[in-house]
């Protein structure tokens, strides 16, 4: 049999095809033996119980004694109690009624304006979630307000962000959605304080602009609660925040622009009754989470690297990289043994892609595997009378699906394996599907490799470093303010020792304080031997 037979023939074996979700997976290219799903069925089938149980109600996070229910958001019916199922309904339709209001002016500004401009506050699943949905599905000439987002306490970002609603005159129009769970995430916090700040420097009533999405008595929660703002929402402990864009933390900046939230919440239904069949063959997410352990012999052996080929698909690869990276990064497994599992993710979009690291992919080290994602259809809006043909019987389509498969070849002829996803057409409903498929894929692979993938303790430790830091600070400003500093200051070294600091993190901080001007220094050579002050 011709090579080219060979490989037509293992697409024709491998190829899952779903007509009814518009959604075909092709693993011909990963060249797992004859014999790999029989021997991995006994595994699969656990990960499929497991699955089960983890979605009627078990505790899947022991760490905080909490169950994990995304799966819930888009089936309220499956909740194990009916507080859930009510608090999922109830919310769907309190999200609803806002947006309307808002869309339609019911609602308005405090000048009574109707709101023009959104602004969301968040960090991580807080904020990537629903950058990830907006790029994919808004229309800017259609949606009824602009949009921007702040994620992180980098204070450029946050006054890029604030700059920008003052450029466009929409500061007394702007509603500003703050969403953290805790309440106390700082960089949520700080964006949140200077965006207050900002409103109150331009003569507004900030709480009238403002809305949490938080958990209930949360930090966030009772202080909106005692400055009476605009609206609350919820946010849940059996809801992680990289698994929440179907939570009010997506829903309600996406209803806010328009979108079309309930067909989302629809194809990721329709993909979680698909991905819940424990036969193996006729379960995407199965062979998503398989293909993964084959290619990284299950102990994250080889990189991740997604390329959709579409442009509004670009976030897609951010997105996974937390959704992937976060759950499967894990030094223990459930055991208690150390394991250090995961899988990294990286990507950006073909064909860019091919003017950057696809030489390396095809040439360098064969460290990775790649997942392609097609979109059939190539525009949802015609601007001009009939597609363009740029060639005869070419349009700009044709090249963008043949730079994909073009690749695609390039990189089997070295030996580089790779996943085809295709979908129909990009739309909220396929949209839906792509979160819910993923989301069970990451699932089932932790199952496989026997780690919880439903915690994050370093996240957390991170968190606390970075406290840690603000202390030193704090000890280190209060040493250089003593009136028994000297006048020509102190070094880094000397003042780590009073404050009982490491040297290294003194003289960083150090420097971070005097190029704001916070503090005087005196330069010297060498570089760290100079000279602090108040």
């Amino acid at each position: 049999m011709s090579s080219t037979s060979a490989t037509w023939s293992r697409f024709k074996d491998t190829l899952y095809q779903n007509t009814e979700l518009g959604l075909a997976l092709d693993i011909s290219r990963i060249p797992f033996p004859e014999d790999f799903f029989a021997k991995r069925e006994a595994d699969i089938q656990a990960a499929f119980a497991a699955m089960n149980a983890l979605e009627k109600g078990a505790i899947a996070n022991p760490d905080e004694q909490r169950m994990v229910g995304h799966y819930w958001l888009r089936a309220p019916q499956l909740a194990p109690t009916d507080e859930i199922r009510e608090a999922i309904t109830t919310t769907r339709a309190k999200i609803d009624r806002f947006a309307h209001d808002i869309r339609t002016g019911a609602k308005t500004a405090p000048n009574g304006n109707p709101f023009r401009h959104l602004l969301v506050i968040g960090i991580g699943g807080s904020a990537l979630g629903p950058q990830f949905v907006d790029q994919a599905l808004s229309q800017p000439d259609q949606a009824p307000m602009t949009l921007s987002f702040m994620d992180n306490t980098d204070p450029d970002g946050i006054e890029a962000a604030l700059k920008e609603i003052d450029a466009q005159g929409k500061v007394a129009t702007t509603l500003v959605v703050v969403i953290s769970k805790s309440g106390g995430t700082v960089e949520t916090r700080n964006a949140m304080l200077e965006t207050a700040a900002y409103f109150r420097d331009h003569g507004l009533d900030y709480p009238r602009h403002f809305v949490a999405v938080t958990g209930e008595g949360s930090q966030l929660d009772k202080l909106a609660q005692d400055e009476a703002w605009l609206a609350r929402f919820p946010m849940w402990d059996w809801v992680g925040g990289r698994t929440s864009e179907l939570s009010a933390v997506g829903l309600l900046p996406a209803a806010l622009r328009g979108l079309d939230i309930h067909d989302m919440l629809a194809g990721a239904a329709a993909m979680d009754a698909v991905t819940r069949r424990p036969v193996t063959r006729e379960n995407p997410a199965a062979l998503l989470a398989l293909m993964w352990h084959y290619e990284t012999n299950g102990r994250g052996e080889k990189d991740m690297v997604l390329l959709p080929y579409k442009d509004r698909l670009l976030l897609f690869s951010r997105y996974l990289q937390q959704l992937v990276m976060e759950s499967l990064g894990k030094e223990f497994d459930t055991q208690g043994r150390v394991v250090n599992q995961g899988i990294a993710v990286y990507g950006n979009k073909g064909s860019t892609d091919q003017h950057a690291y696809v030489q390396q992919l095809r040439e360098g080290v064969n460290n990775f595997f790649v997942t392609f994602i097609e979109v059939l259809k190539d525009r949802r809006n015609l601007l001009l009378k009939e597609p363009l043909e740029v060639e005869p019987g070419v349009t700009s389509g044709d090249y963008l699906q043949g730079f994909y498969l073009g690749t695609r070849d390039a990189l089997s002829e070295k030996d580089r394996h790779s996943i085809s996803l295709t979908i129909d057409e990009l739309t909220p409903r396929s949209l839906g599907m792509l979160i819910a498929l993923y989301e069970r894929a990451v699932g089932l692979y932790a199952s496989l490799v026997g780690i919880n993938a439903y915690h994050q303790p370093g996240v957390e430790a991170g968190k606390k470093a970075a406290t840690g830091v603000i202390a030193l600070q704090r000890r280190l400003v209060a040493a250089l303010r003593e009136a028994t500093a000297p006048a020509e200051g102190q070094s880094a070294e000397t003042l780590a020792a009073k404050v009982e600091g490491s040297p290294e993190l003194t003289f960083k901080v150090l420097e971070h304080l005097a190029a704001n001007g916070r503090i005087n220094k005196a330069p010297r050579t060498p570089w760290y031997d100079s000279r602090y002050r108040a």
